[in-house]
C-alpha cells in the first residue's frame, strides 16, 4: 500500500492550474465536503485530500465527483454503517503504518448524522493524531438563514421513520429551551411537519430545502401553516433542514400539559406518559403526575 501511494501524483486543480500537494503527515483527518455546491470546498481540504494516502467515504461514486472535479487522484475506499465493522480495522492498520487517512461523508462535516465516531475513538485510543479540516455543514447553513435565535441550539438529526416513534420523540423535543434543528428527506417531510405542528403548535420555523444547490428554497413562518403547505402543493423533492424556534417562557399552559398527557396516554402507560411529558416540558415530574391523576379521575367520572 505504501509503495502505491508514493507512486501516484499528489496534486489538485482548484482554478484550472495544477498545484502540487505535499504528502500529508500520518494520522486521521476529518474533512468537511460541500453539501451541494462543489465550489464550497476549502483550499485546505483540497490539499489534504490530494496529500492523503487514502480517502474513506460513504459512497465512492459521490466522492469521486468531487475528486474528479478538482483533479485529485487519491484512491477511495468505502466506509459506511453497513461495512464499518470490516472496514475499520483496515483503516486502523493503515494508520499503524503511518499513513494519512482522510474521512469524508457524502456531504458536509463527517460524523454529523453520519458514521465515523467509532473510527475516531479507536484512532485516539491507539494514539494516532486526529485532525479536523472544517468546512460546510448543513446544520449551520440552515441555522444561519432561518432568522431564528442562534445563541443556543439543539441538533436532533433525523427523526424515526415510523410515526409512533417519531411522535414520541417530537413530544420530547417540545420543551427543549433552544432552537431545534432537524434533517428530513423529501419522502417524509409532509408527515414530519404534521407531527411537529401538532406537538409544537404555532411556533415559527424555517424549512430549508436543497441548501447551496440550484433549487435552494427557504420557507419561514408559523409551523402549522408550513405543515399545511407541504401537505398540499409545496415542492417535496430534495433534502431538508428544519429549524424550529425555542419555546416561549410561558408556552406550556395547564391546558397544553393536559393535551400532551392525553396524547401520551394513547401510546404509553401513565408512568411512561408522565416521564415523557416531564422531559418534554421541563416541568417537575410530581406536578405532571398530579395532573395525570386529575385527568384519570375526570375520565372515570365521565364514564360514570
Amino acid at each position: 500500500m505504501a509503495s502505491e501511494s508514493k507512486a501516484r501524483p499528489r496534486r489538485y486543480s482548484p482554478f484550472g492550474e495544477v498545484i502540487e500537494a505535499a504528502k500529508a503527515a500520518p494520522g486521521l483527518y476529518l474533512v468537511a465536503t460541500p453539501i451541494g455546491n462543489l465550489g464550497d470546498i476549502t483550499l485546505r481540504a483540497l490539499e489534504l485530500l490530494a496529500g492523503a494516502d487514502v480517502i474513506a467515504c460513504e459512497d465512492t461514486r459521490i466522492t469521486r465527483r468531487l475528486t474528479e472535479r478538482y483533479g485529485i487522484a487519491t484512491p477511495l475506499t468505502p466506509y459506511h454503517e453497513h461495512n464499518a465493522a470490516v472496514a475499520r480495522p483496515k483503516l486502523l492498520a493503515r494508520l499503524a503504518e503511518r499513513q494519512a487517512v482522510a474521512l469524508v461523508s457524502d456531504a458536509g462535516t463527517p460524523l454529523i448524522s453520519d458514521p465515523g465516531y467509532k473510527l475516531v475513538r479507536a484512532a485516539c485510543e491507539a494514539g494516532h493524531a486526529v485532525t479536523a479540516i472544517p468546512g460546510a455543514s448543513a446544520v449551520l447553513a440552515g441555522l444561519s438563514v432561518a432568522a431564528l435565535p442562534t445563541d443556543r441550539f439543539f441538533f436532533e438529526g433525523f427523526l424515526p421513520a415510523k410515526q409512533a416513534a417519531r411522535q414520541k420523540r417530537v413530544a420530547a423535543l417540545t420543551g427543549i429551551p433552544a432552537t431545534v434543528v432537524l434533517f428530513e428527506s423529501g419522502s417524509r417531510i409532509a408527515a414530519t411537519l404534521a407531527d411537529l405542528a401538532a406537538a409544537f403548535g404555532p411556533r415559527i420555523a424555517a424549512i430549508c430545502r436543497e441548501l447551496t444547490k440550484m433549487h435552494e428554497e427557504v420557507r419561514r413562518g408559523d409551523l402549522r401553516i408550513l405543515a399545511a403547505e407541504y401537505a398540499g402543493g409545496a415542492e417535496k423533492r430534495g433534502e431538508f433542514v428544519i429549524v424550529v424556534a425555542p419555546p416561549a417562557a410561558d408556552e406550556k399552559t395547564a391546558d397544553d400539559l393536559d393535551d400532551l398527557l392525553r396524547r401520551a396516554f394513547t401510546r404509553a402507560s401513565v408512568k411512561d406518559a408522565v416521564a415523557e411529558v416531564a422531559l418534554a416540558t421541563g416541568r417537575p415530574r410530581r406536578e405532571i403526575y398530579q395532573r395525570a391523576l386529575g385527568l384519570a379521575r375526570a375520565d372515570d367520572d365521565g364514564d360514570e
